[in-house]
Parts: structure tokens; sequence; C-alpha cells
């Protein structure tokens, strides 16, 4: 008499595909705007979620590793027992439509997950109305302040002449930094697209990362963040950009151990002179608004 297979294995297998299913759409799964801000601190501190939607690569480490990780000790303990039950699964009509049905699904998800990655992103710049940045919005009327030693994407020395007499969008960001950095510098185009009749802005990018970002990475950067021709990525010795940001009164705050810098979302906006005339958070409306009062006077 043939002796029944232990099914526990099994068991243990199902449990485990199921936790993994839960445990990936915990992660990955697009949260409603609505959604209680628990769920969505859970995923940041689980996961490492960023504002694309998708994990950091630790958080990719654990989705993956993990389940992985258990399925070899499941093999590596119980491998025999294992095979032995899903032969004994398989053997029956009704165990192989269940076998099949469980691949078909996991099949599925795997596809969702990939369309999932493909088609996140960063969320857009938040757009202002023009009402929503008031007639008595403060201006700084500031001179442009000292940047001495850096270059740009081309190895050019920076002065203010590069500027040509333009109007000009100058923000700060880091190649390393995957959330408010490409979300600044975006915005900062979308607001000069649709400054184009007011005038020509020039985009410059002050590296907040001297450190990694130096002179001979910023072509790459350039071309990271889709900047035009007439655009401006600067950077230099650690001194000089850190001299650079003091000036222009940049909060920063280095993590020594991963090297991110902490930094606020921050936009100027400079008059033809070269006259510090605004400060903005970056919302797309605001710059546009405020870049029309520079059209003005």
């Amino acid at each position: 008499m043939t002796r029944k297979p232990d099914l526990w294995p099994l068991g243990a297998l199902t449990a485990l595909i199921t936790i993994t299913a839960g445990w990936w759409a915990l992660a990955l799964w697009p949260l409603p705007s609505e959604a209680p801000a628990w769920l969505a601190r859970a995923r940041a501190v689980c996961f490492n979620v960023t504002e694309t939607g998708l994990p950091d690569r630790s958080g990719w480490i654990l989705l993956v590793g993990q389940p992985l990780g258990l399925v070899g000790l499941l093999v590596a303990g119980w491998g025999g027992r294992t095979a032995a039950a899903l032969r004994h699964l398989t053997s029956t009509a009704p165990g192989r439509l269940l076998a099949t049905t469980i691949t078909l699904v996991m099949v599925g998800g795997l596809g969702a997950v990939g369309v999932r990655v493909l088609t996140a992103g960063p969320p857009a710049p938040a757009l202002l109305e023009a009402g929503d940045t008031p007639d008595t919005y403060p201006r700084l009327d500031r001179a442009f302040p000292a940047m001495a030693g850096l270059v740009d994407q081309n190895g050019v020395p920076f002065t203010l002449e590069r500027l040509g007499g333009r109007p000009a969008l100058v923000t700060f960001a880091f190649a390393h930094c995957e959330t408010v950095c490409p979300l600044v510098v975006r915005g900062a185009l979308a607001a000069r697209q649709a400054l184009a009749a007011q005038g020509d802005f020039a985009v410059v990018a002050l590296t907040l990362d001297p450190w990694r970002d130096t002179p001979s990475r910023l072509p790459a950067m350039a071309e990271q963040w889709d900047l035009s021709e007439g655009d401006l990525v600067l950077s230099g010795s650690v001194d000089a950009v850190e001299d650079a940001l003091t000036a222009w009164g940049v909060a920063r705050d280095r993590d020594e151990a991963t090297g991110n810098v902490n930094h606020p979302v921050l936009v100027y906006l400079v008059e033809p002179d070269g006259i510090v005339a605004y400060a903005s958070t970056g919302a797309t409306g605001q710059l546009v608004e405020l870049g029309r009062r520079l059209a003005v006077r």
C-alpha cells in the first residue's frame, strides 16, 4: 500500500505565497488620495517607498529576497517531502486545476507588478492657480550672490554675465536625489515653458552635493534633468559650492553615512539685471505668476 505523502509542505508553501502576495500589494498598490496616514507611513517604514510610489533599492531587496530565502529554507529542509506533496496534488484533476489556478494568479500578479513599475513616476509638481499667489507676496530685491569657483556642464566658469541678460529661475538639487530634486527641476522647466511669451528664462541648478556631483558629472546631470542648451547646472570644489549655497541662504543637512542631503524646495526668480526678486517653494503656478510680475516691472 502506497503511503500518502505529508501535505503540510503544501500548506506552508500556500501560506508563503499568500503572505508574499499581501506583502507585495502593501508595498506596490497605488494609494488613493484619501488613504489613511498610517498606511503611507507603514509603506515608507517597511519598504522605503519613495514619492514615485515604488520602494528604493533596500525595499526591493526585502520584497524579493525574503520570499526567496523562505522558499530556499523549505526546499533545503523538506525538499523531498515538498516534491512528493506536489506530485500527489497534481496526480488528481482537482489538484491540477488548483495548481494551474495558483500558477496563473502568480503570473498575472507578476505582470501587474511589471506594469506598475513601468508606469510609476513622481507626482507632477503642484500647479497653483494665479490667484493663490497674493498681490502682497514679498519681493526680496537682493543682489545676485557671489558664486566664485563654479563651472557649468561645459566646464565654463560661471558668472552672472553667463545669463546674457535673461531672467532666470535658480534652484538647488543633486543627482542622487530621486524624490524632490527631479520635481523641483521639472517644475522650473514647466514654468519656463509657460512663461515663453514673457521672455527667455534661463534655468540654473546648483548642486547640493559637490562631493559626488563633481564637474565631470555635470553633462550627465544636465541630460538626466532634460535641461536645454541655454540652461546651466553648476558645481565646483566642495568649499566653492558650500560658500555659494550659504550665500543663497539654502538650509541643508548632509547625512555623512549615505551622502544624502536634506533641503527645502526652493526656487529663486532673478530679473534680467541680476536682482533676486522672489523666492518660491517651486509650485509651477506660483513660479509662472511671479515670473509674469518680473516681466511687467
